[in-house]
Order: structure tokens, then C-alpha cells, then sequence
């Protein structure tokens, strides 16, 4: 077939630069944006005087038809179309005859591309915000059903202060609340309509871009001919925030691989979410949790690709930034399909709810309140730390709890200890203690539940 740009060509393509330089084997997945958009560009050039209206109208129908070939599965991709661009004016061409050539007035495959990219990714990042709204409802659910539940919170691995369950949750609540708000700034750099710039320099056509950018519901128009071929910006951000995404889940995910481990037993994976070993009958392996922790290096290096693809380009386009896609498009389909199996894996766990208390009482997680304590009744506050230091290592020497030891025990490390030392360290009451905002005392954690929970609900929540 002839090439769009063949004209000035004496000879064609060798077949491993036919084979190398296509990009439909991958670009194919933007037919519905090239279509749509090609089908605003075609009415504004009939609006515009361009083409007459009877055109623009049969270039329309043509359009419409040749998408419902796509979606029937009746197009064959196997030609040698160099990309989605190519293929839909040749099948376009082939319905609708020589008016089809002019299509591509005023247009270069350079915006036209862009404006696909774009299209594709407002609508992908509403969906992966969506997937995060679920996940925060099913974190939220679950911490509503252990705000009471022990856990022992943890600084450098080692059991630091008691917390709940349900705050530990709250925080990947709050850090996918920032990935969505993340998204929602992508957004609307994103929302930017590229068409009009041409290859480079715009048109000498009488475009009308705000005609166009309001039927295919941009938000703003590109303000530079030569920034709005050669932006991507909007895809290394995006990356960027899927990338922060994958370090949530992977967290999360390692958090899990260790709560459900023997040394821990703090969980236990549903079966649907866990696999065993060919050969050692007893193992209940979370794979799942694994996978999603690996793939976070592969959007990681998504990112690294859009990166190091713009880094040395210089104005306008270039055929490097062919590269974009497979990496933006991985990294998509990649968060996404995590985003999916986490939320079913992570409402399947079983919580060990004693467990998880035992860890708390057995690990000195109330040596805090001991300091503080003593700070309450006068004693300066680094020297009750370091008294009570002094009393966790008595008691580790003689096998004992703070709760287990004597009150005479306690006065031999300092005076200011009294029978209420007791009520001061019990680990309920540390807990409760805890009730600014922020913190771990029940009634906070229900009242961080309700805010998180009203914040998703807000009929303002920026989707789109």
C-alpha cells in the first residue's frame, strides 16, 4: 500500500524498517480516540468552510462505520499499515472514496497522535481513580470492623507503640488519597487539547480549536504549536503517580508477606488469593502479595523509559517519542490489574486478632506511657525516659511484663512510681490516651473513618 507520506520517495521501505517501524501492534488499543477525534476534526472543517458540510457529513458516517468494523472484530490488522493513524484513513478511504483523502486537512499525525494519547489517558486515569475509590472503601470497611483490634506499631521492624488495626489501615487510606489527588492534578494537564499545532507550526487552514476542544471536552487549548507536539509530560506524570501507587501496594503487599508468615501469624491469606509449593505439601505461599510487589519495578522502569526517551530531544517531534506508548500503556494495564487483585486479596485476609494482641503486650509497647508517667509526676522528662529504660531492662532480665513487676520493684528505679503506674501503662489506656487528631484512641480512629469516608463521598470529588 502507499505510505501517507510517500510522495517524495523513489523507492519503498526496506521490510525489516516496515516491520521496525510500525507501531500498530500496540497503538491499535487507541482506535476509538483516533476515530472520535477524527470525526470532530471532520465536522469542524465543514463548520469552518474547509471542506463543504455534505463532506464533512460523509466523512462522519464513514468514520462511524469504520468504528463499528472495529468493534464487530472485522478489521484485519495484519496489513502493512505503518499505525492506528494509517489504518483508519485507509479503511476510511475505502468507504467513503476520494473525499476521505481530505480528512487530513489541516491536521499532522504529530497532533493527531498526541490528541489519541490524551484522549486515551482522561479516561484511564478516571478509571484507575475509580479502582483506588474502591480501595479505600474496603480498607474503610474493614477498619470499622477493628477499631478495637491491638496491633503492635513498629519503627526500624521492632515493636515501638500499640496502635489498632484500624489505624494502621487509616494510614494507606490517607496514601491512596494522595494518589488519587495525584491523578487528579495529571488530569487536568492532560486536558489539553494538542490539535491545531499541525506537524509543528500550526495550519494556515481557518481551524476553529475552541469548536473542536468543546466536542471533544477539553478544558483548555495548547498555547505553543511546537510544545504541543513534543509534550509528554502528561505521561511521565502520570507514570510518576502510578509509580507511587506500586510503592503503596508494595508496602502494603510486603506487610502482608509478613504478617502471614510463622514468625508473625498476625494473618492468614484466603485460599482464592494463595498458592501452594509442587513439592512441600504444607506451604500456603502469598504470591499474589508478591507479584503485586514486583511489579512495581516494572512501572518504576516505565517511568525511567518516558524519562530517559525525552531527556536529549530536541523541538518539535521525533520519531523516539514513538516509545512513549508501549510504556505509558504497560503502566496502565499494570496498576490497574494490581489495583483490582489487591482490593479482592486484601478483604479476603483473616486478621488473627489474638495474635496481634499478644504481640502487643508482650513486646513493651507501653514503656512510652511509663516515661511519660513519670514526666506527669515531676520528674523530668529525659531523665523518666532514661528511668524507664533502666525498668525495661530489669524486667527483660527477670522474664517480666511492666504489668508483671511489684510496685516495691518499680520504687527501687524511682520514687515517683505509685499504685496508679499501673493504670498508666495498661495498654487500653494507652490507646485512649492518644485522642488528638491524627492518633490511634478509638474515638479518633471512628472519627477518621467518618472524614475519610465523607471525603469520597463529596459529589465535588474531581473525577473529571
Amino acid at each position: 500500500m502507499s505510505k501517507l507520506w510517500g510522495g517524495r520517495f523513489r523507492k519503498g521501505s526496506d521490510p525489516l524498517v516496515e516491520e521496525f517501524h510500525s507501531s500498530l501492534s500496540f497503538d491499535r488499543r487507541l482506535y476509538a480516540y483516533d476515530i472520535r477525534g477524527s470525526a470532530a476534526h471532520a465536522r469542524m472543517l465543514g463548520r469552518a468552510g474547509i471542506i463543504s458540510a455534505e463532506e464533512a457529513r460523509t466523512l462522519e458516517a464513514g468514520l462511524q462505520a469504520v468504528l463499528a468494523d472495529f468493534n464487530a472484530g472485522r478489521v484485519d490488522f495484519s496489513g502493512a499499515d505503518e499505525d492506528i493513524h494509517s489504518l483508519v484513513e485507509r479503511l476510511l478511504i475505502a468507504r467513503v472514496g476520494e473525499v476521505g483523502k481530505k480528512l487530513h486537512t489541516a491536521r499532522s499525525r504529530n497532533d493527531q497522535v498526541a490528541l489519541d494519547v490524551r484522549m486515551y489517558l482522561k479516561d484511564e486515569i478516571d478509571a484507575v481513580r475509580e479502582l483506588l475509590a474502591e480501595l479505600q472503601h474496603t480498607l474503610l470497611d474493614l477498619a470499622e470492623r477493628h477499631v478495637e483490634t491491638l496491633l503492635p506499631g513498629y519503627t526500624h521492624l521492632q515493636r515501638a507503640q500499640p496502635v489498632t488495626l484500624a489505624h494502621h489501615l487509616l494510614a494507606y487510606v490517607e496514601m491512596f488519597h494522595r494518589d488519587a489527588g495525584r491523578l487528579a492534578d495529571c488530569r487536568r494537564r492532560t486536558d489539553v487539547l494538542p490539535l491545531g499545532a499541525g506537524a509543528l507550526a500550526g495550519t494556515v487552514f481557518p481551524i476553529d480549536r475552541e469548536y473542536t476542544a468543546a466536542e471533544l471536552e477539553f478544558a483548555a487549548l495548547a498555547e505553543n504549536s511546537l510544545d504541543a507536539v513534543s509534550d509528554r509530560d502528561f505521561a511521565v506524570e502520570f507514570c510518576a503517580a502510578a509509580s507511587l501507587i506500586m510503592v503503596h501496594l508494595s508496602r502494603f503487599c510486603e506487610e502482608l508477606v509478613l504478617w502471614t508468615s510463622a514468625e508473625f501469624g498476625f494473618a492468614e491469606m484466603d485460599d482464592a488469593f494463595a498458592t501452594g509449593s509442587s513439592m512441600m505439601p504444607q506451604k500456603k505461599n502469598p504470591d499474589m502479595a508478591e507479584l503485586i510487589r514486583g511489579k512495581s519495578g516494572r512501572v518504576f522502569g516505565d517511568l525511567q523509559a518516558l524519562l530517559a526517551m525525552l531527556k536529549g530531544l530536541p523541538l518539535a517531534y521525533n520519531k523516539d517519542m514513538q516509545e512513549d506508548k508501549e510504556a505509558l500503556f504497560d503502566a496502565v494495564d499494570t496498576v490497574k490489574k494490581c489495583l483490582l487483585v489487591f482490593t479482592a486479596m486484601v478483604a479476603s485476609v483473616g486478621f488473627r486478632e489474638q495474635a496481634m494482641d499478644r504481640a502487643v503486650r508482650g513486646g513493651f509497647t507501653n514503656a512510652t506511657d511509663l516515661a511519660d508517667y513519670l514526666a506527669g509526676r515531676g520528674v523530668p522528662f529525659r531523665e523518666a525516659h532514661a528511668v524507664a529504660g533502666e525498668i525495661v531492662l530489669f524486667a527483660l532480665d527477670n522474664g517480666k511484663t511492666l504489668e508483671e513487676l511489684t510496685l516495691d520493684e518499680y520504687r527501687r528505679f524511682s520514687a515517683a512510681a505509685g499504685e496508679d503506674v499501673y493504670a498508666a501503662i495498661r495498654v487500653e489506656h494507652c490507646l485512649a490516651a492518644r485522642k488528638a487528631r491524627g492518633g490511634p484512641a478509638p474515638e479518633t480512629v471512628r472519627a477518621a473513618i467518618a472524614r475519610a469516608r465523607a471525603r469520597l463521598e463529596e459529589p465535588s470529588r474531581p473525577i473529571s
